[in-house]
């Protein structure tokens, strides 16, 4: 059964994140991913820990958060402290670091870094102590009255962490866009991962992440998303893109400014193509966007969390209304 999921970076007061939530839960999104970029868009943590009052059945988790700019002892005790909170609905979404990291200029981990994060997390969830990477003494979280298993969920595009992720994580959220050849390879990819540790596929959960706008003006909602989408083509990739896009791609990695990140009034997003928003977006009228989620549906993914664009200002309430009415009538 392909579920629900929605990706909400806090761009606007932590009080309207909350009613969104309330909204989603109410539709029945399955789940609900917070954007970490601390420069740009408001305290994730805090956002969550409020969207969270009230709720009853949704995921919470980050998309994403990292081991840099967080300290792992600061990420565990946060996550433990939620997935107490929310009777186990607590996702920990990580990644190597991206925005926030380089809008200082500062470089994202590492993948061997990445993972040895993965563990000493999930150590620390287990109640266990992990050693302190500069001071080499130990810690651990000394309030914990009982294990907290808390998923981890890696980020990923490029194929060496696609399969780590396959190997490691317990779901992967796979920013490969939409076009079904870029998910295959992304799934056969993970999959590699996956039998490298004894599991298969269906062990690692796997949530397709989106830009998404819809609109009856087609041309709206493809420029609405052509920030992210701009941010998603200049990642390294499971499968080759076409030469005749490689430009334009080419064209936004030297002019991608991290404090315009998703950003729909980004003027990088000026530089992308309609050739790219198909392959990366899910983007156009609610009948384009059910033909296009019908082609995702049959690929193996367990969710597709959308994350909606509209004009600054503009309320997401219509677009989390209209997919869960698409989705929910495939």
């Amino acid at each position: 059964m392909l579920t629900k999921g929605i990706g909400l970076f806090p761009t606007e007061p932590v009080d309207a994140m909350r009613s969104y939530v309330q909204l989603c839960e109410s539709l029945g999104y399955e789940s609900v991913w917070f954007g970490d970029s601390q420069n740009i868009w408001r305290e994730s943590s805090l956002t969550m820990g409020a969207a969270a009052v009230g709720t009853e059945r949704i995921t919470f988790g980050t998309g994403v958060t990292n081991a840099s700019t967080r300290h792992p002892s600061v990420v565990a005790s946060f996550w433990a402290a939620l997935h107490e909170y929310t009777g186990g609905r607590a996702r920990l979404g990580i990644g190597t670091g991206d925005s926030s990291l380089r809008t200082m200029g500062l470089k994202p981990q590492k993948l061997a870094e990445l993972e040895k994060s993965v563990d000493d997390l999930r150590t620390l969830f287990r109640g266990g102590e992990v050693e302190e990477a500069t001071s080499g003494s130990t810690f651990r979280l000394g309030w914990l009255t009982e294990p907290q298993e808390v998923p981890i969920y890696i980020a990923a595009s490029a194929p060496k962490i696609l399969q780590m992720s396959g190997r490691i994580a317990d779901g992967v959220i796979v920013l490969v866009g939409t076009a079904p050849e870029f998910i295959e390879a992304a799934l056969r990819t993970i999959e590699k991962g996956a039998k490298e540790a004894g599991k298969s596929l269906s062990d690692v959960h796997i949530v397709l992440w989106t830009p998404t706008a819809i609109n009856e003006d087609r041309t709206e909602a493809r420029d609405l998303v052509r920030a992210h989408v701009s941010r998603v083509s200049i990642r390294p990739l499971p499968a080759p893109i076409d030469p005749s896009l490689q430009a334009a791609v080419d064209r936004i990695k030297e002019t991608y400014n991290y404090y315009e990140h998703m950003d729909t009034e980004a003027a990088h997003a000026d530089l992308v193509p309609d050739g790219l928003v198909d392959l990366f977006a899910l983007a156009g009228t609610p009948d384009e966007c059910a033909e296009r989620l019908r082609d995702i549906k049959g690929l193996g993914v367990d969710q597709v969390s959308i994350v909606p664009f509209v004009r600054p200002g503009q309320s997401k309430e219509q677009t989390i209304r209209t997919f869960a009415e698409i989705a929910d009538g495939l």
